[in-house]
């Protein structure tokens, strides 16, 4: 059976929202964080818009030491910390610990290393300048600076893992942090992802022809998952925390509950039978989302919302096709379903974390958020499930049990299962 584990604290850092009761207004409300980069228009990219965070360097001054932030040039790190030291302080917690924290880790996930920060780093050494580079440099490139610059700031002292699995990423590492504590290897978890698209990463994806290029003037309107007239995603940014713990810990001290994480599955489908590097295939999807009901104790109709992965290319109605294999449902019977990424874009590794934060509050505030730009559903996914279950307004309705997944490069899977808190297992 194992412990039970509940989610005690949420950090954002989005680009529709740098905290939860700003993102919580925005998912609400149906607010955009997608915009026009004058930069990419210079760089002559067919996309020109992304979602990006409005953040400040001077956000981090009450979260970091002055030392610490002096030389810090890693975004995709600073939105992690703040994201993680968010949820933390939601969770009840001082940032004082003078002792490790045995009972604590980390399991939190990036893609790439800020590769500005390698720039530098590759510029200085060709000019033989390798003095000039600082003593920063190689926590800010190691893939696991994000989780080491938060486990030393919070204390942190079991297991403590940087997780990279592309799209996947977010989700599989709140799903690696429930299994610790539901086997009892650890008593709480900070868990969650980032991403900072830079130049570089947004130019490599541009030039795959799979993003946005027909809305560059109207970016609000750029990012339509499910949408027949999408061309593409809208990278994004940004970095999304959990603290979970483990039930009886969680109520000995008091925390508030937001929900119980009930169980998932990450899998692969080898990159066989339509699998391949880019896209995933029908079997390791549907088998991840059954094996994450079955790990969970529930039935697939007692799921209210399916919050996808879509991303707005041509994989999304194959994606719906996978849901209604997978739950055995379809037409009115399915569940509503929606996308984050119609307000945020993809952001990429952060993806599966910033979702599944919005789900939580989906969850705990009862509603389902809209998705954005859906005036015209691709007929095929219409087909198979009711029009009613696509919501373009926000619907205020009892959420009882959340499904969200997320499927990434290299065929990677991952889902979890979010209910409500109840007190007995009855």
């Amino acid at each position: 059976m194992g412990n039970r584990v509940v989610i005690t604290g949420l950090g954002v850092v989005s680009p529709n929202g740098l905290n939860i009761p700003d993102f919580l207004h925005a998912i609400q409300n149906g607010v955009s964080g997608i915009r026009f980069i004058p930069e990419y228009e210079d760089l002559k990219f067919n996309c020109q818009v992304s979602g990006v965070p409005e953040f400040e360097w001077d956000d981090l001054r009450n979260y970091i030491t002055e030392t610490s932030l002096y030389g810090l040039k890693g975004k995709g790190i600073a939105y992690g910390i703040k994201a993680a030291l968010d949820a933390w302080m939601d969770a009840g917690n001082e940032i004082v610990a003078e002792d490790t924290l045995w009972e604590t880790g980390c399991v939190f996930g990036s893609s790439v290393a800020d590769t500005d920060v390698i720039k530098n780093a590759i510029t200085r050494v060709d000019a033989r300048e390798s003095k000039k580079l600082g003593s920063r440099v190689v926590e800010q490139i190691m893939n696991s600076g994000v989780t080491a610059y938060i486990s030393g700031r919070l204390g942190l002292g079991n297991k403590i893992i940087n997780n990279s699995a592309a799209c996947a990423t977010g989700t599989q590492s709140i799903l690696m942090g429930y299994e610790y504590i539901k086997f009892g290897m650890a008593k709480r978890m900070v868990v969650g992802s980032c991403e900072y698209v830079d130049r570089y990463v947004f130019g490599g994806f541009d030039s795959m022809r799979v993003l946005s290029r027909k809305f560059n003037d109207e970016p609000e309107r750029a990012s339509r998952p499910m949408s027949a007239s999408a061309g593409g995603f809208v990278p994004g940014s940004g970095a999304g925390a959990l603290v979970l713990e483990d039930l009886d810990f969680a109520l000995a001290r008091g925390a508030k509950i937001y929900g119980e994480l009930l169980g998932g599955s990450t899998n692969s489908g080898g990159q066989r039978n339509g699998g391949s590097m880019t896209a995933p295939g029908p079997e390791g999807v549907i088998k991840c989302i059954r094996e994450a009901i079955a790990n969970s104790n529930i039935n697939a109709n007692d799921i209210d919302l399916v919050s996808g992965h879509l991303t707005a290319t041509i994989a999304d109605k194959m994606e719906i096709k996978n849901w209604v294999q997978a739950l055995g449902r379809n037409g009115d019977d399915f569940p509503m379903v929606n996308s984050l990424k119609s307000m945020v874009g993809h952001s990429l590794s952060a993806a599966g974390s910033i979702e599944t934060v919005a789900a939580v509050l989906q969850l705990k505030h009862n509603f389902v958020h809209a998705n954005l730009n859906l005036e015209d559903p691709i007929p095929e996914i219409l087909d198979i499930i009711g029009a009613n279950n696509l919501p373009v307004i926000k619907v205020d309705k009892e959420i009882n049990t959340v499904a969200k997944a997320n499927f990434g490069f290299g065929d990677v899977n991952s889902c979890l299962i979010i209910s409500k808190y109840k007190t007995t297992d009855g």
